[in-house]
């Protein structure tokens, strides 16, 4: 009985003709796989993202309603069944002191920034290279002091206000605000710290820099974005503060937005939410568009830090063989 040969088993260097081979076609199953996975990635980020951006988006719906139509439960939200008003932004501007309130926030924003970035760095620096073993256990101690409620501390913070003559006084915000904004930046700046090598450092010193002059020419460029960091979370923490403005400052020309907003378009049981949540909109936005900017550069200059240094050296010394005989 002749039995039909293999294509595989027929061939032979001398036949001239490559053997058949099956390839299975399994390009497809791994692609569409891959497309199903990135579609479900984007649906679910997408499902998240509209539903992070619902309130914002009926928080800037609300400015422009008029009360009729803001109340009446028969009206979609984000829609205008009537028109469009600015008299709530003129409310906001005209029968508050929303632009002290602004001025107010900017000023103790900015105090109390220079403060937490001119203790927060040198302390996290410190507890970093020159404590040693004992600078993790007493970074982890400074950070738990951020987490104490500020409800159990008002009280005696009130009494330190007043003995110091700064009672209804946002001077007196600058002063306590640090006590919560220090021990989170120096955790946060703790993190920078570690991944800088030291070998930067003792080559700066190497090259004729005192430890000082080492942090400032080497250690502090590469902490850029870690400052922008705290920065920007001394910023944010400064603007979500409540209790400690609540208890300090009663006058309206020393409020920030913070309560200034909340206890003068809340007048009883009357609630002004359309210029309600146009003083958080016109807050919010900004603060958004900085986390946004510095989240960038965050990223970048974190990862591209390390190669962007420039310290001044002296050029590196001649291996040509005539140097030798010069010198002797």
């Amino acid at each position: 009985m002749a039995t039909t040969a293999h294509p595989a088993e027929s061939w032979s260097p001398t036949s001239g003709r490559q053997p058949e081979v099956w390839i299975p076609d399994t390009e497809s199953h791994p692609t569409a796989r891959r497309v199903g996975r990135r579609g479900l990635l984007y649906t679910v980020a997408t499902f998240f993202a509209i539903f992070a951006a619902l309130p914002f988006a009926w928080m800037v719906f609300t400015i422009f309603k008029t009360n009729q139509d803001l109340y009446s439960g028969q009206n979609n939200p984000f829609l205008y069944n009537d028109p469009p008003t600015l008299a709530n932004i003129r409310l906001l501007f005209e029968q508050t002191n929303y632009a002290t309130f602004v001025l107010n926030t900017v000023l103790v924003a900015i105090g109390v920034v220079i403060i937490t970035v001119a203790i927060a760095v040198p302390a996290a620096y410190a507890l970093t290279r020159l404590v040693g073993g004992w600078g993790e256990g007493l970074g982890i101690a400074i950070f738990l002091v951020y987490l104490i409620p500020p409800t159990l501390l008002f009280i005696p913070m009130t009494r330190v206000i007043a003995e110091l003559g700064l009672k209804n006084s946002k001077w007196s915000m600058v002063l306590i605000y640090p006590t919560f904004t220090i021990p989170f930046c120096v955790w946060l700046m703790m993190g920078f710290f570690k991944s800088i090598p030291w070998d930067i450092e003792e080559q700066a010193m190497v090259d004729g820099y005192s430890r000082l002059g080492a942090i400032w020419r080497a250690v502090i460029p590469l902490s850029i974005p870690g400052i922008l960091t705290v920065i920007v979370f001394s910023i944010a923490l400064t603007l979500h503060e409540f209790v400690y403005a609540l208890a300090f400052v009663t006058s309206s020309n020393q409020k920030t937005v913070s309560i200034g907003v909340t206890t003068e378009l809340v007048r009883g049981d009357v609630f002004f939410w359309q210029s309600l949540m146009a003083a958080a909109a016109i807050v919010a936005i900004p603060v958004a568009l900085l986390y946004t900017v510095f989240l960038d550069r965050f990223v970048a200059g974190f990862t591209l830090g390390a190669v962007r240094i420039d310290i001044a050296s002296p050029p590196a010394p001649s291996l040509s063989p005539n140097a030798g005989r010069q010198a002797m």
